[in-house]
This record gives structure tokens, sequence and C-alpha cells, in this order.
């Protein structure tokens, strides 16, 4: 079976969970450091699916990858190679799918529950589960491409999910573990301590919450994940 292709844009924010979720299933998969230099293919052709994680960086930056991961993402979405995305992720497809990247009107860290919405798409995806907490750390949402549906929302932000067939594009982190929530904390003191958002949590409130919260994302994200790899191309 050829790779999963992982994109990192920044070191503290790797695969996360979808790495161990992706050796349980015995799928293998490249890790391409976009952060430390790695060029982004020019073709996906040697990949059975695009999995694109987060990053401090604006998708409407002039950064000289952007534009590679966008061609990338629109080739891949052409040849019906499943493409899934988290928070920077999500917002690289649906920009490269037509849609907008802008500002979220507030901005969005911690612990949030989240609410699945009532179609087909989104049912296909989440099966019984219609809310959860899930993690989150953004200040800017996309719009939903055309031909996509919006399949989960929450309070601060209405787009949180969009499908399109079988690629998904994910405003909020569901890919968390313990670790990288710690390292995001510690990483992200600055921000939080200057931000008067009513959706942002103090660091100590965020690592009080996620013993409990956790388990029941990692849940989610199996679900999400167990979908999408049904599309992989071999």
């Amino acid at each position: 079976m050829k790779p999963v292709a992982i994109f990192r844009h920044t070191e503290s924010e790797g695969p996360g969970h979808i790495a161990a979720f992706l050796d349980r299933h015995r799928i293998p998969f490249t890790l391409i450091r976009v952060d430390a230099g790695d060029a982004v293919p020019a073709s996906p052709d040697a990949y059975a699916g695009l999995v694109f994680m987060g990053g401090p960086m604006s998708v409407n930056d002039e950064l000289p990858w952007i534009p590679h991961s966008l061609a990338l993402i629109r080739q891949a979405v052409e040849q019906d190679i499943p493409v899934l995305g988290h928070c920077l992720g999500g917002q690289l497809m649906a920009k490269a799918l037509g849609g907008a990247v802008s500002r979220n009107p507030i901005k969005e860290i911690g612990w949030g529950a989240v609410r699945v919405l009532d179609n087909t798409e989104a049912r296909a995806w989440f099966g019984d589960v219609t809310e959860f907490e899930s993690f989150h750390w953004h200040g800017e949402t996309f719009s939903i491409p055309d031909g996509a549906v919006r399949i989960l929302e929450s309070p601060y932000c209405a787009n949180q999910a969009f499908a399109l067939g079988k690629h998904l594009g994910m405003q909020c982190h569901v890919e968390m573990t313990e670790a990288m929530i710690r390292v995001w904390c510690d990483n992200g003191a600055a921000e939080i301590a200057q931000s008067d958002s009513p959706a942002v949590q103090q660091s100590a409130t965020i690592l009080e919450l996620t013993p409990r919260h956790l388990g029941q994302l990692t849940g989610v994200a199996d679900r999400l994940y167990g979908h999408w790899i049904r599309g992989l191309r071999g």
C-alpha cells in the first residue's frame, strides 16, 4: 500500500493521535516536515491520502510552500485521493477548494463543546455522536467551499468542519495527545495571557479539563479517521 503523507507545519503540531491510529491499522505514513524545509510534492500520485496538520501561520500569509500545498490539495481532490485537514490544514483545504479564510469573531483556545449537524454527511462521519468537547486553538475560520457540506459547529465558530465526499476539513483539533496539550500550553502562554476572549481558557483550566475530555475526543477521532481511511487509494 502507498503511504499516507502527513504535512507538519511547525514542530509542536505534529501528527499526534493520527500517527498512533495509522500505526495501529498498519497503514504506512511519511512525515513531510514543511517547517524543516521538506519540499511539498508536486503530485499526490505517490500517496494513498494526504493529511495536513495545524500551525500558527495563516493560509493568507505569503509563504513559499502555501501555493504548492493548495495546488497539491486540488490535484488530490480531482484524483479522488482523500484529504484530511486539522485547523490550518482545514483552512488550506477550504482555500484550495475555492473558500475563504478570515478572522473568526473571537479566538478559541482550550476545550469547548461542538455540535454535530443533522445531515446525511455528518452522520456518515460521526455516526451517533451528536456533540462532544473538542480542543481548539485558532483565531481564523474558513468558509464552506462550494459542493462541500457543513457538518460541525460551535457556539463561537459556525464552521468547525466540512465534508466533501471522502475529504474532511476541520477547524478544531481532534488529533490531540496529553503531551501535545502540555507543550501547546507552555508555548502559548503569552497568547493566552494577552487574550480577553470568552472562549480562551487559562492553561491551568485546560490541563485540569484534559483528563475529563481527552478520552472522548480520542474516540471521536478514531471514528473520523476510521471513516477517512476507507477511501485511501491502494
